[in-house]
């Protein structure tokens, strides 16, 4: 790597009385695939705005390539693919493709670009005619025509169907390992947990997790010890070796579901069995990105 692609600095954003960003600090080198996760209204769409310079800071700064975020826009140091945005409807996709690419100082060949998103079999349908998977691929194809350094991308696979999927991420691995940029939100927690080197994690305009996969999951423990537990104390649940968080559904005659957060399950499990005279359904799973999600964030959702 030889510098940041994207650095934002005590960068905050209000709208009224809600504050959408509060003094975020992120830095993104060349070279990665950052995943850009929270739940609704956790900051990431107006983080995003900023890094393009459709939004400006209240306070702090942004740097996209080394410039500013409109000045490496202009330069076509960056592609963005957006969730809403328009397509001419009359035009073929082959001629929008070789429009696009002619607006960048060294895009790639229309063929390639068409190719890259899965798009070269409808070079020469109109636009208008394309379905929903078929429109987003095409946008991909607009993203990366002009082999920007940079790309943003705003919930990319929504609509796409598993091939198209594959292709754009194929894409994005591609661009990567040639040392490029990728900068994506999403609502799939599992693409990020295939595909980004790291996650960010916003939670009320602010980031409360940032880091490898691997390390995101160990925040919060890095097994689950589920069971049903019939009588017993279930406060002395919390005094378990190695148990990090207690989660107690129901109880009385019925049983209670617990389900125990461990960084040693099997410390966790000789300790629960010595304790309860009866334990029942007992399983043990990896700890998830969906898990760390809903604990780094408070459960607000995804």
């Amino acid at each position: 790597m030889t510098g940041n692609a994207l650095e934002l600095r005590a960068v905050t954003k209000q709208y009224g009385p809600v504050t959408a960003l509060a003094g975020v600090d992120l830095t993104v080198g060349e070279g990665e695939t950052v995943a850009l996760l929270g739940p609704n209204g956790a900051g990431k769409s107006t983080l995003l705005s900023i890094a393009l310079g459709l939004r400006a800071p209240g306070s702090g700064t942004a740097t996209v390539l080394g410039r500013r975020p409109v000045e490496a826009l202009r330069a076509g140091g960056v592609g963005v693919l957006l969730q809403e945005s328009g397509l001419l409807e009359d035009v073929r996709v082959a001629e929008l493709v070789t429009a696009v690419a002619g607006m960048y100082p060294k895009p790639l060949a229309p063929e390639r670009a068409m190719r890259a998103a899965g798009v070269e079999d409808l070079a020469g349908q109109r636009v208008g005619r394309l379905s929903g998977g078929q429109r987003q691929r095409v946008r991909f194809a607009l993203c990366v025509v002009g082999d920007p350094g940079l790309l943003i991308l705003d919930e990319p696979t929504v609509g796409l169907d598993v091939a198209g999927r594959r292709a754009l991420w194929q894409e994005v691995r591609d661009r990567t390992a040639r040392g490029r940029t990728a900068v994506f939100a999403t609502h799939y927690l599992t693409e990020a947990d295939d595909y980004a080197d790291r996650i960010v994690l916003l939670a009320g305009g602010e980031v409360v997790a940032d880091g490898p996969v691997s390390t995101v999951k160990a925040l919060v423990g890095g097994r689950e010890v589920r069971c049903r537990l019939y009588g017993g104390d279930l406060a002395d649940l919390e005094i378990l070796p190695g148990v990090l968080q207690v989660d107690v559904e129901g109880g009385g005659p019925g049983g209670a579901s617990v389900a125990l957060r461990t960084n040693d399950s099997d410390a966790t499990l000789r300790g629960l069995f010595a304790m309860y005279d009866d334990v029942r359904d007992v399983r043990v799973d990896t700890t998830d990105l969906e898990n760390a999600f809903m604990t780094l964030t408070g459960g607000r959702g995804r």
